[in-house]
């Protein structure tokens, strides 16, 4: 085993046996990270063997699984967040180290600890060949659409602002307003993070999107749009959503002609963020009212595709088809391979990272739910898996909010809001 020690808080190494793990821990080091995915080689000991030896040897222990093509943001700031919390010295191993010292020369990069153009050289006084971080790196200078996620663990949700480098004009996308359903207590500190960095970089919100009414967290369009004086737009057939939800909450009221969204896109539509054109797809399955917004080289497909290793979401809600969902990912599938693809939810399997993003090429080659599928096999699938699925916790608080553009209940004459919760509404939900 050859362990390289690359900074004072870091070393990488190959595949390690977890047997000699209490012996790192004498040696001084706090914190292991698995940068390998599980199934590599036969003989490789996995996730679950070493995380249950870090635990025993008295290390914290992370998973950020990657190959070396699938490298995303989001892996680079898991590694980076590792150390960050580390109490000691890191040792991070894959099957030869090369992928863990590219995690780490990605994230001084990024955050301007370390120049693009020592980059391979470090690598050289080190032992090892990174000219694929450089590669990475140009890359992501050369994207069209420069995209920041913000993941809000509570409910595993992906917000997005997508920003055009040459006007500094952005979108915020799927914007979450925190709520604890056990107190009722309602926060915007979710929302204020993604202003926070739009402060920060100097954008201007031409608009605040939402990709469909979602069902495990409360929008905090409305806020954003207070905030920033932006226009909010969603996909026009949130009116069916509307008069669908209207009679489940039994509520003459409510207003289903989607006015209280700025705009209303339908398929095919077009808008602008300074310089990027932004595009409309209908996408229909997970909810009858979700569409794709296509912004440059990023497509923002909500929850119709997870990450390779998730999936797909979920079809049963009312007004859900997991046929139409079939459809709506050949749509996806049929963008350019290169296409990156952000999605709006991830539930971490097997304890991993959180990940967000993804291109159509590896989708096609390695999701769990379409590689070797067609629809009626996909339909079978979906059906089957959304029948042991219990109901979104927030489900009837966030709707009756979402389906309003994000606003919140009208204070009654005590000056409170309140949620109204319809009882036995959702027939046959698994408790």
């Amino acid at each position: 085993m050859n362990i390289v020690t690359i900074t004072d808080g870091l070393a990488v190494a190959g595949q390690l046996n977890p047997d000699a793990f209490a012996g790192f821990a004498k040696e001084g080091f706090a914190t292991l990270v698995n940068v390998r995915p599980d199934g590599e080689e036969l003989d490789q000991p996995g996730h679950a063997a070493e995380s249950a030896a870090a635990e025993r040897a008295g290390l914290a222990y992370h998973f950020v699984p990657v190959t070396g093509a699938g490298i995303t943001t989001a892996d680079v700031r898991a590694f980076q967040r590792a150390m960050a919390e580390s109490k000691g010295p890191v040792l991070a191993h894959c099957r030869s180290g090369l992928r863990a010292v590219t995690l780490f020369v990605l994230g001084e990069v990024l955050a301007g600890r370390m120049k693009r153009g020592d980059v391979e050289s470090f690598g050289r006084s080190h032992g090892f060949d990174l000219s694929g971080a450089g590669t990475w790196l140009d890359g992501e200078a050369g994207r069209l659409a420069k995209v920041e996620a913000f993941y809000e663990p509570g409910s595993g949700s992906l917000q997005y602002v997508v920003s055009d480098p040459a006007t500094r004009r952005c979108a915020i996308i799927d914007p979450v307003l925190d709520f604890d359903e056990k107190s009722g207590s309602t926060g915007t500190s979710s929302a204020d993070a993604m202003l926070a960095y739009i402060a920060r970089e100097g954008l201007t919100v031409d608009w605040v999107l939402d990709t469909h009414p979602h069902a495990d967290h409360l929008s905090a369009a409305d806020y954003l749009a207070g905030k920033t004086g932006a226009p909010r737009a969603i996909g026009a057939q949130v009116t069916a959503v509307q008069t669908l939800w209207k009679e489940i909450y039994n509520w003459p009221a409510l207003q289903t002609d989607g006015s209280q969204w700025d705009r209303l896109f339908a398929d095919g539509d077009r808008f602008s963020i300074g310089s990027l054109e932004g595009r409309v797809m209908f996408s229909p399955g997970h909810t009858l009212a979700s569409v794709t917004y296509v912004i440059g080289d990023a497509a923002f497909v909500h929850d119709t595709l997870f990450v390779p290793d998730s999936g797909t979401a979920r079809a049963d809600f009312p007004g859900g088809s997991a046929r139409a969902l079939w459809a709506s990912i050949q749509a996806i599938l049929a963008l350019p391979d290169a296409m990156r693809l952000f999605t709006g939810h991830d539930y971490r399997p097997e304890g991993r990272n959180a990940k967000w993003e993804s291109t159509v090429g590896e989708q096609k080659t390695a999701n769990a739910h379409v590689v070797g599928i067609d629809e009626a096999g996909f339909v079978a699938l979906r059906e089957a898996r959304d029948r042991t699925l219990p109901m979104p916790k927030l489900i009837l608080h966030a709707l009756q909010v979402n389906i309003r553009g994000g606003r919140l209940p009208e204070p009654e004459a005590n000056g409170r809001r309140y949620l109204k919760i319809p009882l036995n509404a959702l027939e046959g939900a698994v408790w």
